[in-house]
């Protein structure tokens, strides 16, 4: 039998985090669900993407719910609307970024862990307006780099122009 309960979060529920210029909000936790998977909804503005990178202990699921990413896995380049779904599966390189004016996506990792490089390296959101991205605010490399690796994610470049 599972220790993990059924909960129910909200649509203004959840712990929201500005993770370098995008609104993070977490759905559900590895605490929530023992261990299982993270959910997040994350909103950005055009520009904004992650470095190349690749994780070792989780896979990702991101489904765009509003505008469109690229979204590269393994050399592989897919463009994703609205109602798209693109899995990133664990030790391949990945990166995305935001190609629309405004991107709203749900992120699913699994198993849960990772979430907490995003508890870890964030700020509480006081406010839910996003700025227009500013690459100029994206924190030290070297610091991201290294924070990754804690969570086994490796930083394998900067973010595709």
């Amino acid at each position: 039998m599972s220790d993990t309960k059924p909960f129910l979060c909200g649509p203004q529920e959840g712990r929201a985090i500005w993770h370098f210029g995008s609104l993070v909000v977490f759905r559900a936790t590895g605490e929530d669900t023992g261990g299982q998977y993270w959910l997040a909804e994350m909103s950005c503005n055009r520009g904004y993407g992650s470095p190349v990178h690749v994780h070792s202990r989780e896979d990702e699921l991101f489904h765009i719910l509003e505008g469109e990413m690229s979204i590269e896995v393994g050399g592989q380049l897919f463009n994703a609307t609205a109602g798209s779904s693109v899995f990133l599966p664990r030790d391949v390189p990945h990166s995305y970024k935001a190609e629309s004016d405004t991107v709203r996506t749900l992120v699913l990792g699994t198993p849960a862990g990772y979430e907490n490089w995003f508890f870890e390296t964030g700020s509480p959101a006081e406010s839910l307006e996003i700025p227009a991205f500013d690459p100029s605010t994206f924190p030290d490399f070297g610091a991201v780099i290294a924070s990754t690796q804690k969570y086994g994610g490796q930083v394998l470049g900067p973010p595709r122009d």
